[in-house]
This record gives C-alpha cells, sequence and structure tokens, in this order.
C-alpha cells in the first residue's frame, strides 16, 4: 500500500512589502526615539533657535538701517524695514544649518558610548538607524524655523505669499531640512569625537553669508561672486524670498529641488558606507 505524504504548504516568501514594513516600523522607533531625546535634553534645541534670533536681531537693528538702504530700488528711508523683508529667507537657511549641528552631536555621541554598535547586532535595518536621526532632525529643524519665523513677525517681517505660495515654502523647507539633516548625520558618524561633531556643521551655517542670505551677490568680488551664485544655499534662499515676497523666481526653485537630491544622496552614501566601515570604535 503506497502512503502519499500530505503536501506541506509553501513557506510564504519574504519579499519586498515585507522588507519594506520592516525598513518603515524600525525607522519610526528609532524617530520616537529621537524625539523622545530632543525633549529631555532640550538644550540643543534652544541653541539652533537662539542663535539664528541672536543674527536676525543683530543684523535688523544695528546693521539693517545701513544695509537695507544700499539694497537695490530701496528708498533710503525704509532701509531696515525694508532689510527685515531681505534677510529673513536667509536667516531661515541658517536655521536649519545650524540645526544638523545637533543632529551630528548626537549621532557622534552614540558612536562613541557604542550605542550604535548595539543597534547593529539588533534586528534592526541599518537605515531605519539613519532615517530615525534624519527624520527627527527634519521635525526638529521645522519647528525652529516656525519659531524664528514668528520673531521675524514680530519685528515686522510681511510676506505676500498667498496659500498656495506658502504650501510651496514648506514643502521646499521640509526638503531642504531632510537633505541637510543627512549630511548633519553623515558628519557625526565621521567626526573622531563629540566636540569635533559639533563643530563640523559649522561651514554649513557660513554658506548663507556667502550667498544672497544677507546682501546681493552683485554687490561681492568677482571670484566670491561666482562661488555664491552656484552653492546650495544662494538657490534655497532665492526660491524662499520667491515664493514669500513674490520676488523673480527664476531657475532657483529646479536649483533648490536639484541640490536638495545631491546632498540627500550624497548624505546617505557617505552615512551607510561609515556605518558598514566602523559602527564600533
Amino acid at each position: 500500500m503506497t502512503t502519499v505524504a500530505p503536501r506541506r504548504s509553501p513557506r510564504p516568501p519574504a519579499g519586498a512589502a515585507a522588507r519594506r514594513s520592516h525598513v518603515v516600523a524600525d525607522a519610526i522607533t528609532m524617530l520616537r526615539r529621537n524625539l523622545l531625546h530632543m525633549v529631555r535634553y532640550p538644550g540643543l534645541s534652544v541653541f539652533t533657535i537662539l542663535g539664528p534670533v541672536v543674527i536676525l536681531l543683530l543684523f535688523v537693528f544695528v546693521f539693517g538701517g545701513t544695509l537695507g538702504a544700499g539694497l537695490p530700488g530701496v528708498d533710503p528711508g525704509a532701509g531696515r524695514d525694508a532689510y527685515v523683508a531681505y534677510v529673513m529667507p536667509g536667516i531661515l537657511a541658517i536655521t536649519i544649518a545650524g540645526s544638523a549641528g545637533g543632529t551630528a552631536t548626537t549621532v557622534a555621541m552614540d558612536m562613541t558610548e557604542g550605542i550604535t554598535a548595539r543597534f547593529r547586532t539588533m534586528a534592526i535595518s541599518r537605515a531605519a538607524v539613519m532615517a530615525g536621526h534624519v527624520l527627527g532632525n527634519t521635525i526638529q529643524a521645522l519647528i525652529a524655523v516656525t519659531l524664528v519665523l514668528g520673531v521675524g513677525l514680530l519685528i515686522g517681517f510681511r510676506p505676500t505669499a498667498g496659500l498656495t505660495e506658502w504650501i510651496a515654502a514648506a514643502g521646499i523647507l521640509a526638503f531642504i531640512a531632510f537633505a541637510i539633516s543627512w549630511i548633519g548625520v553623515a558628519m557625526g558618524m565621521q567626526a573622531r569625537s563629540v566636540e569635533t561633531a559639533s563643530n563640523l556643521p559649522v561651514v554649513l551655517v557660513f554658506l548663507p553669508f556667502l550667498g544672497s542670505g544677507f546682501v546681493p551677490t552683485d554687490s561681492m568680488p568677482a571670484g566670491l561672486q561666482g562661488f555664491a551664485q552656484f552653492q546650495p544655499f544662494t538657490p534655497f534662499i532665492e526660491t524662499i524670498r520667491g515664493l514669500l515676497l513674490g520676488t523673480p523666481l527664476g531657475w532657483s526653485p529646479v536649483l533648490a529641488i536639484g541640490w536638495c537630491a545631491v546632498l540627500t544622496i550624497a548624505g546617505y552614501v557617505w552615512s551607510m558606507t561609515i556605518y558598514e566601515r566602523k559602527s564600533v570604535r
């Protein structure tokens, strides 16, 4: 008599959808961890907001009268009021750039204290560990931008944007914050100490000063003018300025989105390469 063995039901393959669900769940867990860290250690968040506010007040109330009177097509009598409108997009860009310092510091602390190494021994998606830092810093940067913008409104900044322009401005600010966060994560992983990690992103804070954030690039020397016009923060600032104040946009939105994509890809590849190579120190 022949016995027929029961057919085994095939095991469901671990498909792409399951892997994506695993990565998303891990990223949400890492995001929650970073948000709790932000709440429990608010020092970095406060500095991210206070720094741009101090720069804003300094440039508007100390230099604004003179700098505003020198802007093209501006009535010299309305110098300070005109300068508030001109400088505000640059201040928002500095706010986002400054948030990278907090991210780099937090990532470096995780690296030096062995937390990242511990994550690597657990069943956690490698990309999710980095994504948690990026998403957390993006949210922190947008909160800081909102508060700094509120200070700008209190001292006389008056945007002319409609609802569509406000939505577009929020979208480009979020994309810039996302891209800068990836660079901040990579800098934090690259640094050999927490102190170095806190200093590396300073170069990002200086870029709006070397662009169109505080004075028109046309007023700069020829060599500096070329750098100012093609570095990423100038299209960032011109896009925000055009959306909030109605100045000509030209190719700035296209360049801004392109730079955001380049920085995001570069930061991701840089971070993952270091994560694979030296997550244990």
